[in-house]
C-alpha cells in the first residue's frame, strides 16, 4: 500500500475501533465510572500506570484500586490520613507493589495540595517547550516528594528515551475531544494535534507491518517517528490512529 492508502485503511480502522464498544474490556472503563474532573485524572492516571499485561487482570486491579478508595477517588485521597494507607498494604500488580502503590497515592495527594488538579501541572511544563517536556515536568514534581527509589521506574522518563507509552495513553483519554464516547477531553493545556502516539509492542509491530515506523526499537525516536507520520494523515486529531493500530495488533494480529 503506499501512504494514501494506508491513510484510508487506518482511517477506516480507527472509527470501527473508536468507539463505545471498545470501553467495556479497555482500561480506560476504569476512568469512565467517574463524572468529576479530579475522579477520572485519578483512575485514569492509576489505570494507566499498570496497563500492562493481560487487560483482563489490569482491569481488575484497577477495580480494586478504585474500591479501595471507596469509589470516591479524590475525596478518598484529599482526606486520607497514615492510617489509611494500611489498606493498600496487600496490593500488587506484578512488579507495581504495595510500596510503589503508597507512594503513588501520596505523591497524587500532594500533587492536589499544590495544584488545582494534574491538568494545571501539565500545563506548567508545557509552556517549557512542548508535550514532552509537559511529561518530564510532571514527572519531576510527581517524584519530589521523598520516593522510594523503585517506584521512579513506574512512570517514563521520556528524556531518557523511554516511549512513554502509559503517560501518553492518559494524556490521550484526558486530551482528545470528539463524538465518539471513549476519550474524555477534559484537558484544555494540551490540544489533541500535540499529542504523541501510546506506542506499544501492538501499535510498534501494525505500524512496521505498514512501513509507517522504520525504526526497530521502542523508543521515544520511535514514537516521534511514527506519530509524524500520524500528523501527516491528520494534523489535527493523529493519535486517533492510536484504536486502528492497537485494534489491528490485537483484534485482527494484523
Amino acid at each position: 500500500m503506499n501512504l494514501k492508502e494506508i491513510k484510508e485503511f487506518l482511517d477506516e480502522k480507527a472509527d470501527l475501533y473508536n468507539c463505545t464498544g471498545f470501553i467495556e474490556n479497555d482500561p480506560v472503563s476504569i476512568p469512565n465510572r467517574y463524572k468529576n474532573k479530579r475522579d477520572i485524572e485519578i483512575a485514569g492516571f492509576l489505570s494507566a500506570t499498570i496497563a500492562w499485561g493481560r487487560r483482563d487482570l489490569i482491569l481488575q486491579k484497577a477495580n480494586l484500586l478504585m474500591d479501595l478508595m471507596e469509589d470516591t477517588p479524590y475525596d478518598f485521597l484529599s482526606g486520607a490520613s497514615d492510617n489509611d494507607w494500611g489498606r493498600f498494604e496487600n496490593f500488587y500488580y506484578r512488579t507495581f507493589q504495595s510500596v510503589d502503590v503508597i507512594y503513588f497515592l501520596k505523591a497524587l495527594k500532594n500533587i492536589y495540595k499544590e495544584y488545582s488538579d494534574m491538568e494545571e501541572v501539565f500545563a506548567v511544563g508545557m509552556k517549557q517547550g512542548g508535550v514532552k517536556d509537559a511529561i518530564h515536568f510532571f514527572r519531576e514534581k510527581f517524584f519530589s516528594y521523598s520516593p522510594p527509589e523503585r517506584s521512579k521506574k513506574h512512570l517514563a522518563n521520556v528524556m531518557n528515551g523511554s516511549a512513554g507509552k502509559r503517560v501518553n495513553m492518559f494524556l490521550r483519554w484526558m486530551v482528545r475531544d470528539d463524538d465518539k464516547g471513549v476519550d474524555f477531553g477534559i484537558w484544555k493545556a494540551i490540544r489533541p494535534k500535540e499529542l504523541y502516539l501510546p506506542l506499544d509492542v501492538h501499535s510498534g509491530n501494525v505500524a512496521r507491518n505498514l512501513g509507517i515506523l522504520k525504526r526497530k526499537q521502542s523508543d521515544w525516536k520511535a514514537v516521534e517517528e511514527v506519530t509524524a507520520v500520524l500528523r501527516d494523515f491528520d494534523p489535527d486529531d493523529p493519535v486517533k490512529y492510536d484504536f486502528a493500530l492497537f485494534g489491528l495488533g490485537v483484534n485482527e494480529k494484523f
